[in-house]
């Protein structure tokens, strides 16, 4: 590894500020060039090693001497405490396809993915571009919107919640759970950890209603998964549902978000798009999605990883027990792999970017956030046309968390657009088939990044 004390070597940026949060790139080229595989003290005291090249990232990624089980981290018990979503050992909720190897993470990734086919997320498009279309008709006519709290923060917790076969009457207090869950990620753990438990217990009671009344939503169809005998567990099967909730609604919240912004900070790429989506082409939206993805993607570090022997990655040897951690940020942003890497560019072909990783535990529900993202951006490119930023860049607020990279608010301004016929103004949706009471078009729940 090279040598930082070297007098030709420009000073190690600082890691994990609120300056490094609201732009981590230069720091990660750094690293790239410097230090690609660099041991550093993360927020919480555990020291991990940072994977910063695309090849040692897919290599790790991939390496199956890199365990998912946090049992494997050299530290005391009080220290894996620290590697983990917050406040999911205490809800019993480890059992779950990101903290588990093979062969057990095989046998439930089998199972799951038999609840979890491309065929139930295309069935859910309909229902996904209605849940667009009611979010943005709650603040269209005013000129004025968060984009993060009216918008991208409800849209995933709404579609999971159907998805998963979540009774509209309930999926508000998801909301707030899920909304505790992403104020206080990085932070004090307690109600975090209550979040957690309500959900986790939430989600075990519905699992047990809907055994004895099974539909045709996600939970349903991981009840009913089996293969040559073998089911999921009822444990197994909430805490499954958990992941997906976890997993599957922040990461498209930071997709919308930091997707929106990019194209809000590039004027001629946003109007390439939005020309070709006015020609019926959404051969750019496709590739355009993916660019986001490697841009600024949703998520900045893979999570954990732990070697169960010592080995070698960039030429830099891991201990037994050590933690790793891959900056896919940093990968995808690697000169070695992809041309002008800090260029947003739509039309980008060559583009196998890490966004959601890679090997066996790429993102099971990468297929569904794909979905939101490019219904989200295109209808807010085709209803609200002229949407510019109500902010200036250096006042916007991102949100410090160790895995996830996202905005806290994304205040923008637009000409107003008429209040949908038949839709009475300020209460958007509703009814049967719309969004719960209480709808995310007001401001009258707590801000989930503020």
């Amino acid at each position: 590894m090279h040598d930082s004390n070297d007098t030709n070597t420009p000073p190690a940026p600082s890691l994990f500020t609120w300056e490094f949060a609201s732009d981590p790139y230069p720091a990660y080229a750094w690293l790239r060039e410097h230090a690609p595989v660099h041991r550093t003290a993360l927020p919480s005291g555990v020291e991990a090693w940072l994977v910063t090249r695309y090849a040692d990232a897919r290599q790790a990624l991939a390496d199956q001497r890199l365990s998912k089980n946090p049992v494997h981290h050299s530290e005391s018990a009080h220290g894996k405490g620290k590697v983990g979503i917050p406040g999911e050992r205490s809800a019993n909720l480890m059992t779950h396809l990101l903290n588990i190897d093979p062969p057990d993470h095989t046998r439930l990734r089998r199972l799951v993915s038999k609840a979890f086919t491309p065929r139930r997320v295309a069935e859910f498009t309909p229902r996904v571009q209605e849940l667009t279309d009611q979010l943005i008709d709650g603040f269209a006519a005013k000129g004025e919107a968060d984009l993060i709290h009216e918008f991208a923060f409800p849209l995933p917790i709404y579609a999971i919640c159907d998805m998963l076969g979540v009774p509209p009457e309930d999926q508000d207090d998801f909301r707030d759970w899920a909304g505790m869950m992403i104020r206080h990620g990085g932070g004090p753990r307690g109600g975090v950890a209550r979040s957690v438990k309500k959900m986790r217990t939430y989600l075990a009671e519905l699992i047990h209603r809907k055994r004895e009344d099974l539909g045709e939503d996600l939970i349903s169809g991981l009840i009913r998964a089996s293969d040559h005998g073998e089911h999921l567990t009822e444990n197994e099967a909430a805490a499954m549902a958990f992941i997906l909730l976890f997993a599957g609604f922040e990461t498209t919240v930071n997709l919308i978000g930091n997707g929106t912004y990019a194209l809000l900070r590039h004027p001629a790429q946003r109007e390439r798009l939005q020309r070709a989506l006015a020609e019926g082409d959404e051969s750019l939206l496709a590739t355009g999605i993916e660019e986001l993805l490697r841009y600024d993607g949703p998520v900045e570090l893979a999570t954990w990883r732990f070697a169960t022997q010592d080995l070698t990655i960039g030429g830099q040897r891991i201990a037994e027990g050590d933690p790793v951690l891959v900056v896919l940020a940093a990968a995808d942003r690697d000169p070695e792999r992809f041309a002008e890497p800090d260029t947003l560019d739509l039309s980008r072909s060559d583009n196998q970017h890490l966004g959601y990783g890679h090997g066996i535990h790429y993102c099971l529900g990468a297929p569904l956030a794909r979905l939101e993202g490019r219904t989200a951006l295109a209808t807010l490119l085709r209803r609200l046309p002229d949407l510019r930023l109500n902010a200036e860049p250096e006042d916007l607020r991102w949100r410090g968390g160790l895995i996830m990279r996202g905005l806290r608010t994304l205040p923008v301004a637009f000409t107003p657009e008429g209040t949908p016929e038949g839709t009475p103004e300020g209460n958007p949706g509703g009814g049967p088939g719309g969004i719960p009471a209480g709808n995310p078009g007001t401001t009258t729940r707590e801000q989930p990044y503020a």
